[in-house]
């Protein structure tokens, strides 16, 4: 039995998250796929961050993009309402945890000076290494109860859609969002590539799935992300137990559970019949799969000493 490892923002425990020199861990690590998050630029640039407004926990104001900047600090601002040059100011890879109890603090190694990248240059890193292998796993971030923080589904689709074309990356990534509007985009604009339905308790709303209700489908996760043209069924993982599994089975859709950080944790998925694991400690995981005899990704060796942010 094969089971996939998903590398969380790179390798979020390990790495500062949605970052090159996070990413650029992970698949030195080994994982099946690589997965990060997107978002739009008020100069419609691609930027990998998990949140629509800069966060105080991943990012840390260095200097104003210009002399008198008004919009300067940046931190806590909506990345829509920024530029990329104003974003690449920003310090990245020291994380700066708001609560004392914050699990990624002590496992995560700062790299400091470490700039929010582009989905374009994620793509010339896994060239740069050779790493076409591995997948890339885009979530696209949107939020239709925050629309004007949001780019437009469709759009923002298409938008990622041509850079992963232009890079002919179309074939070896998969687009995931919570807001199943972008999965219906991408059904249409690339039928080839896999999507994944993310859901978690907050997001089993019409609002995020597109209209849908959940009741009309019995309460079938798995059905309903199907019938929004879901590839792969994606739920937070305390979701998923042996009646989630026999309904995925049913609507014929795969089960990569997210994010999964403990290993007694991923040895029940495992016995549950997932495809994958999303996880921040990729490490983690393959001594799990070592230990139960199941093959392991391969990991792709340093060539650079450095990668710059």
């Amino acid at each position: 039995m094969h089971v996939e490892i998903h590398g969380h923002r790179g390798a979020r425990g390990l790495r500062p998250e949605n970052t090159l020199p996070g990413l650029l861990h992970a698949l030195q690590v080994g994982v099946d796929a690589l997965e990060f998050d997107l978002a739009v630029t008020a100069d419609r640039r691609l930027v990998l961050t998990h949140d629509l407004t800069v966060s105080p926990i991943t990012s840390a104001d260095r200097r104003p993009a210009y002399p008198g900047d008004p919009a300067y600090p940046y931190v806590g601002k909506p990345i829509n309402g920024l530029t990329l040059a104003q974003l690449r100011t920003l310090d990245c890879g020291v994380r700066r945890p708001r609560r004392p109890d914050d699990r990624f603090a002590p496992t995560q190694v700062p790299v400091p000076d470490t700039r929010m990248p582009t989905f374009g240059a994620v793509l010339g890193l896994v060239s740069v290494y050779g790493a076409d292998h591995v997948r890339l796993h885009v979530e696209l971030k949107t939020d239709p109860t925050r629309p004007t923080l949001s780019a437009d589904p469709k759009e923002f689709t298409a938008m990622v859609v041509d850079e992963l074309d232009r890079h002919g990356r179309l074939d070896g990534a998969a687009i995931l969002s919570f807001d199943w509007r972008v999965l219906e985009a991408a059904m249409e604009l690339a039928p080839q590539t896999p999507r994944f339905a993310l859901i978690e308790s907050d997001t089993m709303d019409p609002v995020w799935l597109n209209g849908r209700d959940l009741a009309d489908f019995g309460g079938d996760i798995a059905a309903a992300a199907a019938s929004a043209g879901a590839t792969t069924v994606s739920p937070e993982h305390v979701l998923v137990d042996g009646t989630f599994m026999a309904e995925a089975a049913r609507a014929g859709l795969p089960v990569v559970p997210w994010t999964v950080n403990d290993p007694a944790r991923a040895a029940e998925l495992i016995d549950l019949g997932v495809a994958g694991v999303v996880t921040d400690y990729p490490d983690r995981m393959r001594e799990l799969w070592t230990a139960r005899g199941m093959r392991v990704p391969e990991p792709i060796p340093s060539r650079y000493a450095h990668v710059p942010g």
